[in-house]
């Protein structure tokens, strides 16, 4: 059980590492690298966007319960 937590929070970060990657791009450059690649896949895109979303929701879980449990 654990090492599937600790699986599902290193995908959660690398998936949030990337987005993060995208909004520097969109801030420093006014790039969007996701709808670049995935423009012609609407479904794909908004996937990618809900993922990263849902990844941020699981990390910030994942502290608020360490720090509620120290």
């Amino acid at each position: 059980m654990v090492q599937s937590q600790r699986t599902l929070s290193v995908i959660c970060e690398i998936i949030l590492i990337i987005g993060a990657l995208n909004w520097g791009l969109v801030g420093a450059f006014d790039f969007n690298l996701v709808s670049y690649i995935f423009s012609p896949y609407p479904l794909i895109e908004k996937a990618i966007y809900n993922g990263v979303g849902i990844a941020g929701l699981y990390i910030l879980y994942r502290i608020i319960i360490r720090r509620t449990r120290a």
